[in-house]
């Protein structure tokens, strides 16, 4: 789902961008002005991203300016990405909030062709879902559709919240991680057994607005993760991490790839969590 407290947008060279992170943005384009000319001479860039006028702007100054953390699994390549769709494809697939899945599902495959370019491998969903902003549910079969979100309840004691770790992480050397684990078979299993369908039902019982199966599903998927996924929770926060599945006053799960980042966490009372950490940075996403 968006979220929309962070935003970025193309833009160009300002005395006052100079002071802003100008510098390393323009070079991470002229990076993926190469990245985009290897596949265009490979034949593998099969949509017409206009190369012409992209190294031109980049030459003038062009670069991403963003309120958005990097590394921190809030999707930050993905709304470049985005971006730069938008602006150089000609031939976007412009719609509304379509129900076409098949016209999202060819949306989602260039979008994570241009992604590529920054964590090695894309599935396309984040920068999909920044280039449609709008909530999105995948289902087993790969149809993906617009959803409509619960009604926040302001007078819940229970809270869907985001942790700010203030670490960032490489993406890419994470995913690399999980895929080299995914070749042991007993993972693999683990995967297949217990990590997709509870992941499945912590979505069912968000969307539903039924914060009691919500708190089942999300404990059951935290001690998952505490279990096979430790090496990707930031090496501070694993003891606060496991202090939650033994107190049952809040639990937490990785957002993206771990590491660092933002980390998604759910209490049923959410008061008493903020007092037992006040020296975090959390924002509340969702009462239920």
């Amino acid at each position: 789902m968006p979220y929309n407290l962070f935003y970025g947008q193309l833009s160009f060279e300002t005395k006052e961008s100079q002071r802003g992170g100008f510098h390393e943005s323009n070079a991470e384009l002229k990076n993926f002005l190469l990245y985009l000319k290897h596949l265009k001479q490979s034949d593998l860039l099969n949509f017409d991203f206009d190369l012409t006028s992209f190294e031109f702007d980049v030459g003038q100054g062009l670069y991403f300016k963003s309120t958005i953390p990097q590394g921190f699994g809030v999707g930050s390549s993905g709304a470049l990405t985005a971006s730069l769709y938008d602006r150089y494809v000609q031939s976007r697939l412009d719609f509304d909030k379509t129900k076409n899945s098949e016209r999202i599902l060819a949306l989602k495959k260039d979008l994570a062709l241009l992604e590529s370019a920054f964590h090695g491998k894309s599935s396309g969903f984040d920068p999909l879902l920044s280039y449609l902003n709008c909530p999105l549910l995948i289902s087993a079969n790969s149809q993906i559709q617009p959803v409509y979100l619960p009604n926040t309840k302001s007078e819940a004691k229970g809270a869907l919240f985001i942790l700010n770790t203030k670490r960032a992480r490489k993406t890419e050397a994470l995913v690399n991680l999980f895929l080299e684990k995914l070749k042991q078979k007993d993972f693999e299993i683990a995967c297949e057994k217990e990590l997709i369908p509870s992941t499945n039902d912590c979505i069912h019982s968000f969307l539903e607005g039924n914060s009691h199966s919500l708190l089942k599903n999300i404990e059951t998927l935290s001690h998952w993760q505490f279990e096979y996924l430790k090496p990707m929770i930031p090496t501070l926060y694993q003891e606060k991490w496991e202090q939650g599945l033994k107190s049952k006053q809040y639990f937490l799960k990785l957002c993206g790839a771990g590491g660092g980042g933002f980390l998604l966490g759910y209490s049923p009372d959410f008061e008493l969590y903020k007092k037992n950490f006040q020296d975090s940075e959390v924002r509340v996403l969702f009462k239920l």
